[in-house]
């Protein structure tokens, strides 16, 4: 596999940041300036996360009109509401007056943002509504909050910083395809959790898009998922996972549409793999956990995985789901935000047990959290050489180079 191709702003005089990319080794791991670096990261957040698009959430975190909460990415912070109308909006949290925070508390519901400094008013879609003594010749519709670019596919929010987002379409088709044959669009979250890393965010990404580590890193995980084995070990299981979601009438579409920006589209993989005999779900027994969701009416002993845009993960059960998020914070500090979902009409107590349904996601991610700054603090050594990557690391060669290519791409 080749190097990506370098985009220099200058061939005569190459930044120092396409250098680094131009000497990367194919076939081995990102070396150790890729974790560290300032300006790398700066480049990160300008060609990855603004250029991209993201789910930041499932639309039942604000399910009445007026409701709305405050994401972060970056050190920039993201207001999404429901509008009067029903409608999902996202804007920046920065007054266009003089740059203060116009929403003030993590989440709630309201008729619109005031900002506390000089009380300009604006209305949940983010249009200024009034500013305060500013003459006759001001226009209102000039000044309203930054807003971003908005898709709702089976549930989901997805947001792009880009003036101009990468072409949606192929993962509202993907997304419709897979999470829409499990209900997404009518479930409800269940339970949300936040694990702070003290690690680059790709050290995190890295380590969730591979499973070489299963194995030795993932004890629980291991006994009930057959993707810790190597692809061409589970062939025959994945086929019969697929026989019995086709006898239950059900086709769950896949696809590798992983692609850079350079063609204009968003990148997304939607991929399945077998459970064990007799597992029927994520869960410590392999028992069921929750009511089935969508078209299910028994389970089929298989995952659905889908890989989207960089920073956003989702895994489809029958009875839950899911969603993954990776949230940069600093250079050497990042988040992991877990989704739990159930079906809309399930009710806690009575339809499934919290603490058994997040107990195997939980577990994992909480190995993950101490591999990965294991790790981050290793690549600190000057004396760190990234090694070959693994075959079973198929995934994160692919995202390495996928990475590359986008901060190589002005």
């Amino acid at each position: 596999m080749q190097s990506p191709n370098v985009a220099l702003t200058d061939p005569a005089r190459p930044d120092r940041i396409d250098l680094l990319v131009a000497a990367h080794q194919p076939g081995y791991g990102l070396t150790r300036p890729f974790y560290m670096d300032q300006e790398i990261y700066e480049r990160d957040l300008e060609r990855v996360f603004f250029r991209h698009w993201h789910c930041i959430a499932h639309e039942s975190v604000i399910p009445n009109p007026g409701d709305f909460e405050l994401f972060g990415m970056g050190n920039e912070a993201v207001i999404l509401t429901r509008a009067l109308d029903g409608t999902v909006h996202a804007m920046l949290n920065v007054c266009r007056h003089r740059g203060a925070e116009v929403c003030t508390k993590p989440k709630g519901n309201a008729r619109g943002f005031v900002c506390p400094y000089h009380a300009w008013t604006y209305s949940l879609d983010g249009s200024l509504r009034a500013a305060r003594l500013m003459p006759k010749d001001f226009r209102r519709e000039d000044h309203g909050l930054r807003t971003l670019h908005v898709r709702v596919a089976e549930g989901l929010v997805f947001v792009s910083f880009a003036e101009t987002p990468l072409d949606f379409s192929e993962v509202e088709r993907l997304v419709h395809a897979t999470c829409g044959q499990y209900g997404w669009g009518s479930a409800k979250i269940a339970h949300r959790q936040t694990y702070p890393v003290n690690a680059n965010w790709k050290l995190a990404v890295e380590n969730y898009v591979e499973c070489y580590h299963c194995g030795p890193a993932h004890p629980e995980y291991s006994q009930t998922h057959a993707l810790e084995k190597p692809a061409h070990l589970i062939e025959d299981m994945n086929a019969e996972m697929e026989a019995r979601t086709s006898a239950l009438g059900i086709e769950i579409g896949s696809g590798n549409h992983w692609t850079t920006s350079e063609q204009g589209h968003e990148a997304i993989d939607a991929f399945r793999y077998a459970l064990y005999e007799g597992v029927q779900t994520g869960s410590e027994d392999g028992r069921a956990l929750a009511p089935l969701m969508g078209r299910f009416s028994d389970f089929d002993g298989g995952v659905t995985s889908i890989h989207l845009g960089g920073t956003s993960f989702l895994v489809c059960y029958p009875d839950h789901g899911m969603i993954y998020r990776f949230v940069p914070k600093t250079v050497d500090t990042c988040e992991m935000e877990l989704i739990w979902l159930v079906d809309g009409n399930a009710e806690e107590g009575r339809d499934y047990d919290l603490e058994k349904l997040t107990w195997l996601w939980q577990v994992t991610t909480a190995e993950d959290k101490a591999i990965i700054e294991h790790t981050a603090r290793g690549v600190t050594s000057r004396f760190f050489v990234p090694g070959p990557i693994a075959p079973m690391e198929c995934n994160e060669l692919r995202y390495i180079n996928w990475y590359l290519d986008e901060i190589s791409r002005v």
